[in-house]
């Protein structure tokens, strides 16, 4: 699960969604329509609830046949359904705002899976002298070169009283566990809690973790599933009925999580992305506290967490406009 913040979109991706954007329906031979979902990465614990959904029938109740697909690059949730070739993705909120603002990708959310970072700065446990992000001051930061995760630390290590400058920053690339492990940086910046996290755990690496939502960074949604504005114009019917089988398939998950588990790692993809099922049980433990917070259902959205991430990201001078929420997200079942 590797997240991959930056969003890079050329004149010739966008000559293509303007020239072969299609939401046109397509139905099968036993009538059902067909629904392309891209995830953003390959099967884990965070995807439970959707492979649940498709096992137990939910889709096929809503009239659907779902068809998941793995993304052959990191942006193709957003491009392919902005495109009309793919009817839902998974995606990233800050990305989000940004194609939109800055590239004017036609493409919205349609609902939050996660509601908060999992994108939190880790530190090993042992590591006694970072009790915050002010103790960064001095030491090294490992993350895979992305301006989200210098914002973030800057952000924070500046809100909780620290200088940002004297913090380094450095390039690991997707070597975040073994870099923080081997004690070739202080801390990672981009690792998940949810994967990472576990994962030192379970070669014997505890860990301690600081919340970007918890010193400046304002809290945003993770991941969310995203449609293009064509689809959400034309198939409004049939984006309901693929967020009503979800949310099926969330409610099993919460009630039967490790038979949600046991679905999930009979659905992985062993050659490109094995599972430990230690792993992932954590992982979903983690995850259960993030995908439905009091006074906020699963996939609910809120105009003003938007608006949020707007203004941070202004001042961060990682847009060049100023969307309005509405052109960001659309709530498809109020």
């Amino acid at each position: 699960m590797k997240k991959m913040l930056l969003v890079y979109v050329c004149c010739i991706c966008m000559t293509v969604l303007s020239a072969c954007g299609s939401s046109d329906k397509k139905t099968t031979a036993d009538g059902l329509q067909e629904v392309t979902l891209v995830l953003d990465w390959y099967p884990n614990a965070v995807h439970s609830f959707i492979y649940a959904a498709e096992e137990k029938g939910y889709f096929k109740e809503e009239g659907i046949h779902l068809n998941i697909q793995y993304p052959q690059n990191v942006t193709d949730p957003l491009t392919l359904t902005a495109a009309g070739k793919a009817t839902v993705g998974i995606y990233y909120q800050q990305d989000i705002v940004r194609a939109r603002a800055n590239e004017g990708i036609p493409v919205k959310s349609i609902g939050p899976i996660v509601r908060e970072p999992l994108n939190h700065i880790i530190v090993l446990d042992k590591e006694k002298t970072i009790q915050s992000p002010k103790d960064l001051e001095g030491k090294t930061i490992g993350y895979a070169g992305s301006d989200l995760s210098e914002a973030y630390v800057q952000s924070m290590v500046k809100a909780d009283g620290g200088d940002p400058k004297k913090v380094t920053m450095q390039d690991v690339g997707f070597d975040l566990v073994p870099a923080l492990i081997t004690n070739k940086v202080d801390a990672l910046s981009g690792a998940l809690i949810n994967h990472e996290v576990p994962v030192m755990e379970e070669k014997g690496f505890p860990t301690r973790t600081f919340n970007p939502a918890d010193y400046g960074v304002p809290n945003y949604y993770e991941l969310l599933f995203v449609s293009g504005d064509k689809t959400i114009e034309e198939n409004p019917e049939l984006l309901k009925a693929f967020l009503r089988a979800s949310e099926k398939g969330y409610a099993y998950m919460k009630k039967h999580p490790q038979q949600a588990l046991e679905i999930l790692m009979a659905k992985q993809d062993e050659a490109n992305f094995p599972l430990s099922s230690k792993v992932e049980k954590k992982s979903l433990q983690i995850l259960m506290a993030t995908m439905e917070q009091k006074g906020n259902k699963f996939l609910s959205d809120d105009a003003n967490a938007w608006q949020k991430q707007i203004e941070w990201m202004s001042k961060q001078h990682m847009i060049t406009t100023k969307p309005q929420p509405n052109d960001l997200f659309v709530e498809l079942m109020k």
